[in-house]
């Protein structure tokens, strides 16, 4: 009697424990000067498409959800030492960081673009940058880019923990050009006053060998449960219209991308 009494308090405490994970808040890590994908508000407060998105999932999921403030390099680190459970910060889907970490589906796609001073011509990044500074955020996809591409070819490539501080460096004169997500320029650099006199030159950048499949929610290797809740939440905001309602808050196209 003793041992199956023994066995019922271990059942019910292993159902204890699992009613407990299941209460426990989703940590959700973030960079948050990304605009108008992240940034705090005025009043301190996490803003942006990817904050709304990564909200409106946990609602669907119906689970309690915590942002986690980290810079963009140091993402994947707090992941692997479970400081978070999962990033959702604009992070491209690639082959290089599928040896780190898993991802959900998609959840937008946009391409990067080149930025410089307004009347700059661009033909061929690799023959035009030559001997010229480029800035783009450090770990990103840009970064790959440029070290694949552009430090092979001459061009010497300057990184910053924010797309932001590149940003500046460029209006101050110290680097020629930015690289980075289209959208991203575009909302946080040239509709704002300190984006007066640049422009986007040059070609569209889509190599899937540097900017991947799509944006995507980074989870640890091998934790398919959540990655699989989340997959199913994007799924159902993408159905019921919700993902339309935060895309249109934001943007005048469709930023998920072609199917």
């Amino acid at each position: 009697m003793k041992k199956f009494a023994l066995l019922g308090a271990l059942a019910l405490s292993a159902i204890t424990a699992m009613a407990h994970a299941d209460d426990k808040p989703v940590r959700i890590g973030i960079e948050a000067a990304y605009p108008p994908f992240s940034f705090k508000t005025p009043d301190g407060q996490l803003a942006g498409f990817d904050v709304d998105i990564g909200n409106a999932l946990c609602e669907e999921m119906k689970v309690k959800c915590t942002w986690v403030e980290q810079e963009f390099d140091g993402l994947i680190p707090a992941l692997k030492v479970r400081k978070i459970d999962a990033i959702l910060s604009s992070m491209t889907i690639t082959d290089e960081r599928k040896k780190s970490v898993d991802f959900t589906n998609k959840y937008y796609n946009t391409p990067a673009r080149y930025v410089m001073k307004e009347g700059s011509a661009l033909n061929d990044p690799l023959t035009d940058l030559k001997g010229k500074k480029v800035g783009v955020l450090r770990g990103s996809t840009a970064d790959r880019y440029a070290s694949g591409e552009l430090t092979p070819a001459g061009v010497e490539v300057v990184r910053y923990n924010s797309q932001q501080e590149a940003n500046m460096d460029l209006v101050a004169g110290r680097v020629n050009a930015v690289v980075a997500d289209s959208v991203n320029l575009d909302d946080g650099f040239l509709k704002t006053d300190a984006g007066k006199g640049f422009a986007f030159v040059g070609p569209q950048l889509t190599d899937e060998k540097y900017f991947g499949e799509g944006v995507g929610i980074a989870v640890r290797k091998g934790d398919s449960a959540l990655a699989g809740k989340f997959n199913a939440a994007i799924a159902a905001l993408r159905a019921n219209g919700k993902y339309k309602q935060v895309q249109d808050k934001y943007f005048k196209f469709d930023v998920y991308g072609s199917n």
